[in-house]
């Protein structure tokens, strides 16, 4: 198993499109590491980058203090598991996991061991006599992972994997996943998706990539808790946080802020002297607002409740064109919220000061 370290990585195509770049990362032996981030970020680039598919433009690859960069794929020590699953439909399991070995020149002993190890950590070991044809979805799934456990890599790259299950599989897989993790306690393994859910569950720390770099780096409480900017803040959690602007009234250890809708935020998030009458934008997650009937940091009509048993969810009228509508997050059922006037508030530890779209927490 390895460490990578990306130093200054860069992707660039025809020497002007710019796809990634000032990449720097440290991960570490048995972390399992998830990129995401909006449609076109570069994660599967970056992915397939450490893979040695795509040509690094810049900066340099590192696994275990070897520079990678013009190493071909096949001896990088690396595996990679794809969206699709890429089996051999006339090969049964054990065949299919076995051709990696087979073509590495291992001896059948070796390769039998192999298997049988891997089919065991997967569950798969009544399928091994199968053909793909008669697998479902996530059993295919497992075998693609089989094929590359066998290769006992230094790092298991991951590029969406479960994109193409449907819903309840894919809850299936991911605690599978999440199960083989565990199992393999040394594995350093990178995982690419655009679902927050994967990434919350699955990941040791994540990486939030936007606007062609790292937007942030941490664990996902620490994302989801501590925003280092606006993009991460609104980008995990879903509904997305609320955003308001106003104006700092007061500071101190906490901090005042008169919003342009009227209401008033007390955030946790502390301010200098300096940093009165500064513009700001108050975020807080749907789920941190409660309904008030005395001070109050936001007040409006609801438009539209979705009652989901356990929550309820309140979208508020917009107040202006252009202008994303606040979103509630009740504990359960509030149908008969809808059309009213409500007011809600939030504890002060559960609001975010950002200005200029850069959390006060990390200046």
């Amino acid at each position: 198993m390895a460490d990578l370290k990306l130093t200054d990585v860069a992707k660039t195509y025809g020497g002007t499109v710019d796809v990634l770049k000032n990449i720097n990362l440290d991960i570490k032996q048995g972390e399992l590491i998830v990129f995401v981030g909006p449609s076109g970020c570069g994660k599967s680039t970056l992915l397939r980058m450490i893979a040695g598919l795509e040509k690094i433009t810049g900066g340099t690859l590192e696994i275990d203090g070897v520079r990678m960069n013009d190493m071909p794929p096949a001896q990088r020590g690396i595996a990679m598991v794809f969206q699709s699953y890429a089996l051999y439909p006339h090969m049964t399991v054990r065949d299919n996991m076995a051709f990696a070995l087979k073509l590495a020149k291992k001896s059948q002993s070796e390769i039998d061991a192999a298997v049988d190890r891997a089919a065991k950590v997967l569950q798969l070991d009544e399928y091994l006599d199968r053909l793909p044809k008669a697998l479902s979805g996530g059993q295919r799934q497992r075998v693609a992972i089989g094929r590359a456990i066998v290769r006992d890599p230094k790092v298991y790259l991951f590029d969406e994997p479960l994109s193409n299950l449907d819903a309840s599989l894919r809850v299936a897989t991911r605690i599978e996943i999440a199960q083989l993790k565990e199992a393999m306690p040394e594995s350093t393994m990178i995982y690419v998706t655009h679902d927050q859910v994967e990434a919350m569950t699955l990941a040791s720390r994540i990486v939030v990539l936007a606007n062609k770099g790292i937007a942030q780096v941490g664990s996902p409480l620490e994302l989801y808790e501590r925003p280092e900017n606006e993009f991460v803040a609104q980008f995990i959690g879903s509904p997305s946080m609320n955003l308001l602007p106003g104006v700092i009234e007061k500071t101190g250890k906490q901090t005042t802020v008169k919003l342009d809708g009227g209401g008033t935020a007390v955030s946790a998030v502390p301010t200098q002297t300096a940093d009165k009458g500064m513009k700001v934008n108050i975020g807080v997650r749907p789920e941190d607002l409660i309904e008030t009937t005395g001070d109050y940091l936001y007040e409006g009509k609801v438009n539209i409740t979705e009652a989901l048993g356990e929550v309820t969810i309140l979208y508020f009228a917009p107040e202006a064109d252009g202008v994303d509508p606040v979103i509630g997050k009740l504990p359960g059922i509030h149908g008969d919220l809808r059309g009213n006037l409500v007011k809600l508030n939030a504890p002060a530890d559960k609001i975010q000061v950002f200005h200029e779209g850069k959390s006060l927490l990390y200046r």
